[in-house]
């Protein structure tokens, strides 16, 4: 049909003045914000149900691209099967077929409190128990004396959803790989010595380690060698040495004034 052969309908002016507003006002509404796609390097960290516990979702700012959850090449010697823990990049490799590595992002001990050396997963928890060692009670009383007695399974157990033991020698080194529900922590230097995944990690690795896996620690030299260096900056994340972040770090301590240290009297 040829538009100039449809019927003309006249408008009185009041309907022309009707329309005219609907016409403008729906121009000027706002327009529903697009519904952002949710970003698949997140989808391991959605919230989860596990044994009767509601484990919430990691938040983005904590699942940074240095703490996610990746398949990544593998070069090392280790064999598969193989846990290799490098707390000086504050990663952990499960080492696999093909010539790849599951990474994940850890939360390592501060400054002493590290656990070194190697040592063999013999025995492994779903939502464990909690009690603190008889050396972090006394060394941090205020922390630790009012859980002496120990603590059940949790939420808020420090152990999070699943805790892989570490002996040595058939002897437990007190040491553990586990969860937690503290998610800030991962990436930092923040723990009493173990090493701390995402709980949502944790019983991924938990699913697919048998006890008497290996754990493997790198050296500081092991991991500078491999890992290359990196840079702790102000709020506790490490950055690749030499980068624009790590760049303008050392700018940042640079320009600040000296510390002033008292005299001795």
């Amino acid at each position: 049909m040829i538009l100039s052969q449809l019927p003309v309908h006249r408008l009185r002016p009041g309907a022309v003045l009707m329309l005219v507003t609907a016409i403008f006002l729906s121009a000027c509404a706002p327009r529903p914000e697009a519904t952002r796609a949710p970003d698949p390097a997140l989808a391991h960290y959605a919230a989860v149900e596990d044994n009767g516990f509601l484990i919430p979702e990691v938040h983005p700012g904590y699942a940074t691209p240095h703490n996610r959850r990746q398949s990544v090449a593998w070069t090392g010697g280790e064999a598969p099967g193989t846990i290799v823990v490098d707390p000086w990049a504050r990663w952990l490799y499960l080492v696999e077929e093909g010539g790849t590595a599951t990474r994940y992002g850890i939360a390592v001990g501060r400054e002493g409190k590290g656990f070194r050396g190697n040592a063999v997963i013999s025995r492994k928890e779903e939502w464990p128990f909690w009690q603190p060692t008889a050396n972090m009670i006394r060394t941090e009383p205020e922390v630790y004396a009012q859980f002496a007695a120990g603590m059940e399974g949790g939420l808020d157990n420090p152990l999070g959803a699943r805790a892989l033991y570490l002996y040595r020698g058939g002897k437990d080194t007190k040491f553990r790989i586990h969860g937690t529900s503290n998610a800030s922590t991962i990436g930092r230097k923040t723990s009493a010595g173990c090493i701390r995944l995402f709980n949502q990690d944790a019983i991924d690795l938990y699913t697919r380690v048998p006890t008497g896996t290996r754990v493997v620690v790198r050296t500081p030299e092991e991991s500078l060698a491999i890992e290359g260096a990196f840079v702790e900056v102000e709020n506790g994340y490490l950055v690749p040495a030499g980068s624009p972040e790590a760049e303008a770090f050392l700018k940042r301590q640079a320009e600040l004034p000296p510390e002033t240290v008292p005299s001795a009297s």
